[in-house]
């Protein structure tokens, strides 16, 4: 039975026809000794199984058995309602296609979860805007109602992040790119760190060279209090990596 599931310090960067271009970069991070949230991938393998023959045999032990060991590596269980572990869930094809494929965060969160992370954490707002994202989230990808078991929440997102390969746009981005169709798409699932949960946290996307101009040195842009996805959703304008830079070297900019 072939392997489906790596843990980060499993693969390396030169695996992304496997492990696709964000799992192997995520793999390279980790033995490289940088600090990345622990997590595993499923390989493109798996995902062109289920889009030719559905949900691969095996899947869901090798599933169940990564996600006990980030259970045991962080001392919490994926969903506990008094200290919940979240996950999240993000695509990544060995060629880059931005904005074509699917993410979900703060997997694991249910009616009553939310109450034990407000707990835990002391911040209510904090939880209830964890809460509302994921349900958005996962109505918007997986086109149903979130569940309360937070397995099944894992299994809806895992086949929606597969089922994303072949969407519309994907399918079209990929012919403008000349990106072959039978690659399939690697799932990248990961704990949960959270920039949404005061004004000392925050979110943003770094380059080592401006994209536009392809000049070398840092470019990028981060909002303050907000989760992922909000940098490229444009619903909130993100400021200049370079601002805080500045304000690291004591500069009034």
């Amino acid at each position: 039975m072939p392997k489906f599931v790596y843990d980060f310090a499993e693969g390396n960067k030169d695996l992304k026809d496997l492990l696709g271009g964000k799992g192997a970069n995520l793999a390279e991070m980790t033995n490289l000794g940088l600090p990345v949230p622990p997590g595993f991938t499923i390989t493109t393998e798996a995902c062109v199984e289920y889009l030719d023959d559905g949900w691969p045999a095996g899947l869901d032990e090798e599933i169940a058995d990564h996600v006990a060991r980030l259970e045991a590596a962080m001392g919490r269980r994926f969903g506990d309602p008094a200290d919940p572990l979240l996950l999240s869930v993000r695509s990544g094809a060995k060629f880059s296609m931005p904005g074509m494929m699917d993410t979900i965060l703060n997997l694991g969160l249910n009616e009553e979860s939310v109450d034990g992370l407000a707990e835990v954490t002391g911040h209510q707002e904090f939880a209830a805007d964890c809460y509302r994202r994921l349900q958005e989230m996962y109505e918007s990808t997986v086109g149903d109602d979130l569940p309360e078991d937070p397995a099944d929440q894992l299994r809806a997102a895992i086949e929606a992040v597969f089922g994303s390969w072949n969407t519309p746009r994907a399918d079209a981005y990929r012919r403008r790119e000349g990106i072959p169709d039978d690659l399939g798409t690697a799932v990248s699932v990961q704990v949960m760190v959270f920039g949404n949960r005061d004004d000392r946290s925050g979110t943003g996307v770094g380059f080592t060279r401006d994209p536009a101009t392809g000049e070398s040195g840092l470019y990028g842009d981060f909002l303050v209090n907000a989760q992922g996805e909000d940098v490229v959703a444009g619903i909130r304008t993100p400021q200049p990596l370079t601002r805080v830079m500045a304000a690291g070297s004591g500069s009034d900019g």
